[in-house]
């Protein structure tokens, strides 16, 4: 029997040292060091092995055949998307959110869903009985969807082989562990070998692997942090748990962009695909009031229109508040320091508050100018009219700045009926002509109030 004794490991970076750290040596985190049973005995973690056997030899890298590889096309467009349209075969994807925000339900949902394909959906969390209960609300579409109750990773591997399916599905790898290793299951030890087996049986295979992976209360994912430079892919999937909309980001990708965004909307029977977001980020209200304006955004390579919310108040406190939800904190104060100076707006003393409706959250300088006109009209009280969108960035001097592909967010502003978008000047190449909206350019803050409040 091997000797066993105890190691101390970075739940960061994965350092190893004999005894407890107050801060690691390599990433500089407090406070991250966890004891973990380990072996004197090396054992190989054999999981997979392949049957081909064949070594890599160095090539001239103009020698190398360059050829397109062909994606794997998904039902779900908004995954589809995220992913860098389509899905590559033999990458490995990492899934994370908070629980129970419907990480295992959108990849269920992908598993039922996919006629044609054979999948893999292990689960190390919940019975089969759980998931089928699941899968009846979701709807059974795909009946080569077959599911596998298992922990062991040795064991999962072996039910792949003899499968061999097109794509694996792993709900969650903080479960997954391997006999080599004596540690409990979602060890930083068990978590960073398991990920290394699945990765290479997913490159031998050629076979897509998705993981899902729990996130710590700070918000990043848990296990070591090589665990995100192992994967080809993170996706996270966030949301408030009081709005029906599911938000679908991802943070890397390394065969795509890490720009794309994806809808949903939280459902009885799953989540359902936001093909249109503007529709749901815009609210439908008749009455017309103060400290509302819309702007204009991207997100990848889709253009939306998202509701500015700002509320201006006198501080009761004497302290006054600035307080931003879905928007950077930092870039508001910048923007009240603008007003202020600039344009000669009192708003020191008076406290700010700002939402973007919907629960997104929004970092494309674009909404700039949106931002400072809902503030300015709730600090008027004074309704800015409903048929007007904004696209711009707002320079320290206030200057109105230009932003990239305006051309596609004046067409998605046309497109859902708006009658006048306000950009910057210093946008070249845009014709009235080839656009039905009307199109105001300023190059000043105070060119675009009076537009806004003249009326």
């Amino acid at each position: 029997m091997a000797k066993v004794k105890t190691a101390f490991f970075c739940q960061s970076c994965g350092y190893e040292t004999p005894k407890w750290l107050g801060k690691c040596p390599s990433c500089e985190e407090w406070n991250s060091f966890v004891e973990e049973m380990v072996s004197t005995t090396k054992k190989e973690v054999v999981a997979f092995s392949s049957s081909t056997g064949r070594t890599a030899k160095p090539q001239k890298i103009a020698e190398i055949e360059s050829k397109k590889e062909p994606r794997i096309q998904l039902r779900d467009k908004e995954l589809n998307r995220v992913l860098g349209n389509g899905l590559v075969a033999g990458s490995l994807i990492l899934f994370g959110g908070e629980p129970g925000i419907g990480k295992s339900t959108l990849l269920l949902q992908m598993a039922v869903k996919e006629v044609g394909k054979t999948i893999l959906y292990v689960s190390g969390e919940e019975s089969d009985q759980q998931v089928r209960m699941r899968a009846e609300r979701i709807g059974l579409d795909n009946q080569n969807c077959f599911i596998l109750t298992e922990t062991n990773i040795q064991n999962i591997f072996k039910q792949a082989e003899l499968m061999e399916p097109d794509m694996l599905i792993i709900d969650s790898i903080q479960t997954i562990f391997t006999q080599h290793i004596e540690s409990s299951p979602g060890s930083i030890s068990q978590i960073r070998e398991c990920t290394a087996a699945l990765l290479r049986y997913a490159k031998q295979t050629e076979t897509p692997v998705f993981l899902i992976g729990h996130i710590t209360k700070e918000g990043s994912l848990a296990g070591p942090k090589v665990l995100e430079h192992m994967v080809d892919a993170v996706l996270q999937f966030e949301g408030d748990r009081n709005h029906v909309y599911r938000l679908l980001r991802s943070i890397k990708n390394r065969f795509g962009s890490t720009n794309e965004l994806g809808i949903y909307e939280m459902l009885g029977n799953g989540l359902r695909q936001v093909e249109n977001p503007s529709e749901i980020l815009i609210s439908d209200s008749d009455a017309t009031l103060s400290g509302i304006s819309i702007a204009a955004t991207i997100e990848g390579l889709r253009p939306m229109l998202v509701e500015i919310q700002g509320l201006v108040s006198t501080a009761a406190y004497g302290t006054p508040q600035r307080s931003a939800t879905g928007f950077d904190l930092r870039r508001l104060n910048m923007l009240l320091a603008v007003m202020e100076k600039r344009c000669g707006f009192k708003l020191a003393a008076k406290d700010v508050f700002l939402n973007i409706a919907g629960g997104i959250r929004i970092d494309d300088p674009a909404i700039d100018l949106s931002v400072v006109a809902a503030i300015l009209s709730s600090n008027f009280d004074v309704p800015i009219a409903k048929n007007i969108a904004l696209s711009a960035e707002v320079g320290l001097a206030g200057e109105v700045r230009p932003v990239n592909r305006i051309d596609q967010r004046i067409h998605e502003a046309q497109k859902l009926g708006f009658d006048k978008i306000i950009i910057s000047k210093h946008n070249k190449g845009i014709e009235q002509a080839n656009f039905k909206i009307e199109i105001v350019q300023c190059t000043r803050v105070e060119e675009v109030l009076k537009e806004l409040f003249s009326q």
